[in-house]
């Protein structure tokens, strides 16, 4: 005989069982925070730093192995590290300076790492993301790195030289180039604004679909869709959030010409606001050198490494500027100085260098 099927619960019921279960996760979440301000009181009077990003990550981790589902970790990881931001931002709110102005993909960057209580500070260049950071006016900072289609952001590259910060952090995010303008059409189009970089990855979609449109380079993408609200002929290329922020339509989606189009972003900071993160396992060390103008100098540079079993991932050269011909060289290698064979390599690597500086260790983005 068939088993007569249970009725399921009516829309309005299941209503009310997630406004009880809201009004239980509100209780938990303010209990959360109350102790979170406790936490706050004791970092400040032991001085230590408010902000750990090795403790969110652990803090996610561990949440994530204990999840039942059916949430996916992802977005388990994103709601945890909002609730672990807004905690955060009632025992002290963190200045951080990023690319402006609001809709950037750096933005969207300090966002994923810090979660969107973080107090930003808009920038319009790198250069002053770093002066904010090395001044103090912000605690941290989010620069771009490393593109996966252009390759290295060489003004990153150049203002890391003498920056008194150090990196503690990175995050890779896909970047989609959106087309944005202020009709949802590709007609009548006669200047599409962009960072240069971006210019550069949406080149073979713009000399296809917009050949005869004057493509002009602005300090960010956002400035770009920005100045796109003033003029119907122009066009931005931007994030979603970018087009949401200024109110344009999105004309053409995802115009990048490599699908897969990555953007490393570095977090930097003053040693004292926060020193070298401690191993997770799955460390980057960064460094800047330059080698004595001799013949094998360069692959000298090269042998410690290979001697102590160090795995170098980056390698990037920089004119010195000098008028001499001579180069600075930007190293990634995998490992924490923790590790004996890491500051085995190091120290013998630093000692055939004319120039030597540790730019940071930091994990791994994944």
């Amino acid at each position: 005989m068939t088993k007569p099927l249970t009725p399921l619960p009516s829309l309005s019921d299941l209503r009310v069982q997630i406004d009880a279960i809201d009004q239980q996760l509100l209780t938990l979440l303010n209990r959360r925070a109350l102790v979170a301000e406790k936490v706050g009181e004791v970092k400040k009077r032991e001085g230590t730093a408010f902000f750990r990003p090795d403790r969110v990550a652990q803090v996610i981790d561990k949440i994530q192995l204990a999840n039942p589902g059916p949430l996916k970790n992802p977005h388990v990881a994103a709601i945890w590290r909002e609730i672990m931001s807004a905690c955060l931002a009632l025992e002290a709110p963190q200045r951080v300076a990023v690319l402006g102005p609001a809709g950037t993909f750096c933005e969207q960057a300090a966002i994923e790492f810090f979660g969107g209580a973080a107090d930003l500070i808009y920038c319009a260049n790198f250069d002053e993301v770093f002066h904010s950071t090395a001044a103090g006016s912000a605690q941290f900072g989010v620069v771009g790195v490393e593109n996966s289609t252009e390759g290295m952001v060489t003004r990153s590259l150049d203002l890391f030289l003498h920056s008194p910060t150090h990196v503690i952090g990175e995050i890779t995010l896909l970047v989609r180039h959106n087309l944005l303008r202020l009709v949802n059409s590709l007609d009548g189009i006669e200047a599409v604004l962009a960072h240069p970089l971006a210019l550069a990855q949406c080149q073979s979609w713009l000399s296809k679909n917009l050949p005869h449109a004057e493509r002009r380079p602005v300090s960010s993408n956002a400035e770009g869709a920005k100045l796109a609200t003033t003029n119907p002929a122009w066009a931005g290329l931007a994030s979603e959030r970018a087009a949401a922020q200024f109110g344009l339509h999105i004309a053409a989606h995802a115009i990048q010409d490599d699908a897969y189009n990555r953007t490393r972003f570095a977090i930097i900071c003053l040693p004292q606001t926060m020193g070298t993160p401690p191993p997770s396992g799955k460390d980057c060390t960064s460094l800047i050198v330059s080698v004595p103008n001799r013949p094998g100098a360069v692959h000298d540079l090269l042998v410690p490494l290979k001697t102590h079993g160090v795995s170098m991932t980056r390698f990037e050269s920089r004119p010195a500027r000098t008028g001499q011909w001579e180069y600075y060289f930007y190293i990634d290698i995998q490992g924490h100085p923790s590790q004996p064979h890491v500051a085995a390599a190091l120290k013998e690597l630093q000692g055939l260098c004319a120039f030597y500086k540790l730019l940071g260790t930091y994990p791994v983005a994944e």
